[in-house]
């Protein structure tokens, strides 16, 4: 068994095609299948169920995948730690973050941490947690800022800040002209919110219910500025983070009077990841960029 044979078998699992599995491990098509065969006859079983335009995980590549997955994240990260330990650092990061976050607290910190460290890089991948779950569990995010709880054994967050939550009404709402505003004031107003998969909409949601307030959702978006962009059109009301306000013509922003209604944001890793030390500056440099902000807010 090769470990190439593994990265090709994981490629093929996880595009479902063995056209696109080769182009993204950069060898031939013919080359790529041979190899997977070898692999099947090594293993007495068959990974894939071969169609015309795809191909799909056997009950044998099922339960092969994650030991295929654990053995190539292992030796990544062996081979990482080696490199670290003979000062060969390549300074790669990979940042997982949610919607909710990445366009509001990323850019700022990742332009000062690359004044400071110009040798390294980072790149940010922005998705919904159960999707930065999966790519963190088998290794192609080295960290990721969510919202927690986040639960699982094999996993270690630890609490960046907690932020409260505001109100975003129309420019012209009777309540536009509050300095605070308790949900169930709104109780009646049509409700803006982020779909299904965005962790921020439980937040939302639960502030509600501790107002006792079922709200009537009648938009949902996958950004935020989708539905600030509804809300100074006076089609209804949201809720945001504090991160998310901002100046904009026809919305205005007002904290929910309620100090429980915050969300809390913490970052998240491996618990058996091994941290290189460019991770270790990007993770120093967070806490320490916070700290000033919230000194100067």
């Amino acid at each position: 068994m090769e470990l190439h044979q593994l990265r090709y078998f994981r490629a093929v699992a996880r595009t479902g095609n063995f056209t696109r599995a080769a182009a993204s491990e950069h060898v031939t098509q013919p080359s790529l299948s041979q190899q997977i065969l070898k692999l099947e006859d090594e293993l007495g079983a068959k990974l894939f169920e071969r169609f015309p335009r795809n191909a799909k995980l056997t009950q044998f590549g099922t339960a092969f995948l994650p030991k295929a997955e654990a053995i190539l994240r292992q030796i990544g990260e062996a081979r990482t730690e080696i490199q670290e330990m003979a000062g060969a650092e390549k300074g790669k990061i990979v940042v997982g973050a949610i919607p909710t976050i990445a366009p509001y607290f990323l850019p700022a910190l990742l332009t000062s941490f690359a004044r400071q460290h110009p040798t390294v890089q980072v790149s940010v991948f922005e998705e919904i947690t159960p999707i930065l779950l999966e790519r963190l569990h088998d290794g192609r995010i080295d960290m990721a800022l969510l919202a927690l709880p986040v639960r699982g054994e094999e996993l270690v967050c630890e609490e960046l800040f907690q932020e409260f939550l505001y109100v975003v009404l129309p420019a012209k709402h009777r309540l536009a002209k509050r300095g605070r505003i308790r949900l169930r004031e709104i109780k009646n107003e049509p409700f803006l919110l982020l779909r299904e998969g965005h962790c921020f909409r439980e937040n939302a949601i639960s502030a509600c219910q501790r107002s006792n307030l079922d709200p009537s959702i009648v938009f949902e978006s996958g950004q935020f500025s989708g539905i600030l962009a509804m809300v100074s059109a006076g089609m209804g009301v949201s809720i945001v983070p504090a991160m998310a306000v901002e100046k904009r013509k026809g919305c205005k922003f007002i904290r929910v009077d309620d100090d429980h209604a915050c969300r809390k944001v913490g970052l998240v890793q491996r618990r058996n990841h091994f941290s290189t030390r460019s991770q270790r500056a990007l993770i120093d440099h967070l806490k320490q960029m916070h700290k000033q902000s919230s000194a100067q807010s």
